[in-house]
């Protein structure tokens, strides 16, 4: 849209060639703003080179900060997941046994009559498998049985006991919960809670083990101290549900939820949602570095965050001081590229677009906005003409007077066509004698009007050449747009009622709904 206008400036006030060349590229100082744009382009490499080399210093030194977001931080998830896996993993494999265990079901089917049966066996369990804890829940009776004998009974309205009937309602075999254990004096337990069902497939209990979160936390700390950095596990609502001794990478008010976590607040949809990967944040103005592992046997995501040190900080502080050289740098040479080119392409624009010797827009110019009139006019449904005019009997001036004569009359002309006609309308040197004029928004009937004002005006016009007044008049075709058909077709019905006028005598106007000549009085 900026180059059609700058086309349509051309059009309206029809500058000369001379006027359009900024008083920049005259060449009155040629040598000299040679030698300035080869100095400058000096200085420009010589500063390009001298960032390149410092930006790959500087790239060098970015590949630590590379190395924890690709290497550090996951080789740690891996490490923690290999281990936390052989604490974990096997408990699950335990508790999924259980729930499927012939005597467990039939003891519960049968009635629950020997407690000591199910006491021997919790306790087995544990002793065999070394378990932290043991456990059932029947839903018959909502006992809660215990390597030690029964514990409870479970009720809804017990806060302790919420577990037991969100695992009864839950669609998933398992899930994994870390409570307090009631019946290891509150100690802190990891606990796997499985879906027992009968042989019908009725759900009948949960039951399950627990281990405790001294070996995991022990490792989370072990990790944190060694490598510094935090480690924590959260669940699918974005909970916290297990982390060091001393919270969240040394936080010790260790945060309930990562969505209360600054500058990690807005990422954790994503974060939850997308399961793992590298995130960074900023939290109390540091920079963070996090590794996000799924764990699908615990339906756990494990965190794993390194702060950004001070070695890490001041590699930022110099690749922030290496960007601002090279946005300044940059800026200097699009300004240069920018004034040199602008006013060669200002040039260049001028010379595709401007008829040399009348000033108007020339054939090509006058194609392309021909065009975007076609797409307005069906836009607005308004209706367009075009005015194929040409100089009656110009080559015998051109014989007799010369072509200099020639010339002096075709601008004469072009400034007859400017008075002519509006801002908005579009004129142009279709070739030789010939012009041709847009007119936009005008029907048939006014581009007549339009086309026979222009003819009087030549016809009066009086052109001096060596002091002697040239008369000279003209002929026209008017034709209106039609829906649908090509440029091709428009132009060549304006340019056959052009012939028309010319046969019919000259000095005339003929358009498809006057057929006869039209004179001023």
């Amino acid at each position: 849209m900026a180059f059609q206008w700058h086309k349509r400036e051309i059009c309206d006030s029809m500058q000369t060639l001379s006027d359009l060349v900024p008083p920049a590229m005259k060449p009155s100082r040629p040598l000299s703003n040679k030698a300035k744009l080869i100095t400058l382009l000096w200085l420009l490499l010589s500063a390009g080179f001298l960032a390149t080399t410092l930006v790959s210093y500087f790239a060098s030194r970015e590949a630590i900060r590379e190395s924890i977001v690709a290497t550090e931080l996951p080789l740690t998830s891996d490490n923690v997941y290999s281990e936390i896996m052989k604490d974990l993993v096997r408990p699950i494999l335990i508790s999924s046994m259980m729930s499927r265990d012939t005597f467990l079901r039939d003891w519960v089917v049968g009635g629950e009559n020997d407690v000591g049966q199910m006491t021997r066996y919790l306790s087995e369990v544990m002793s065999h498998y070394g378990a932290f804890t043991s456990f059932f829940v029947s839903e018959a009776t909502n006992n809660y049985y215990q390597a030690g004998g029964l514990l409870k009974t479970v009720k809804p309205e017990e806060p302790r006991d919420v577990w037991y009937f969100r695992v009864r309602g839950m669609n998933e075999p398992y899930e994994i919960n870390v409570d307090p254990d009631l019946a290891n004096r509150d100690k802190l337990t990891i606990f796997i809670n499985y879906r027992v069902f009968d042989y019908q497939h009725r759900f009948i209990g949960a039951t399950g083990v627990g281990l405790t979160v001294d070996a995991v936390v022990k490792l989370i700390d072990e990790y944190q101290q060694r490598y510094g950095r935090g480690i924590y596990f959260v669940d699918a609502s974005g909970k916290i549900v297990l982390t060091g001794r001393d919270g969240i990478a040394g936080d010790k008010a260790a945060h309930a939820g990562i969505r209360e976590i600054d500058g990690l607040r807005d990422q954790a949809d994503a974060i939850l949602k997308t399961g793992q990967g590298s995130f960074e944040y900023r939290n109390g103005g540091r920079r963070h570095f996090l590794n996000v592992r799924y764990i699908p046997e615990l339906k756990w995501q494990l965190f794993v965050v390194k702060q950004e040190d001070k070695a890490i900080a001041e590699i930022q502080k110099t690749l922030y001081l290496n960007l601002g050289l090279c946005a300044g740098i940059t800026a200097l040479a699009l300004l240069f590229v920018y004034l040199t080119v602008n006013r060669y392409q200002n040039r260049l624009e001028e010379m595709a677009t401007t008829d040399s010797l009348t000033g108007l827009a020339n054939r090509h110019a006058l194609e392309l906005l021909l065009d975007q009139g076609v797409r307005e006019s069906a836009r607005a449904g308004a209706p367009i003409s075009a005015i194929l005019l040409d100089l009656d009997r110009f080559k015998e001036l051109n014989d007799s007077r010369g072509h200099f004569a020639g010339d002096r009359v075709l601008e004469g002309i072009a400034a007859i066509l400017r008075k002519s006609v509006r801002n908005s309308d579009i004129a142009c040197r279709w070739g030789g004698e010939e012009f041709l004029i847009i007119l936009k928004n005008t029907p048939l009937q006014g581009a007549a009007d339009v086309a026979n004002t222009i003819r009087a005006r030549i016809e009066k016009a009086r052109h001096e050449i060596d002091g002697s007044p040239v008369a000279l008049t003209a002929s026209a075709g008017v034709a209106t747009y039609r829906p649908g058909e090509s440029k091709e077709s428009f132009i060549s019905r304006a340019d056959a009622l052009l012939y028309q006028a010319k046969q019919e005598g000259r000095n005339r106007v003929c358009s498809e709904a006057i057929e006869r000549s039209v004179h001023d009085a």
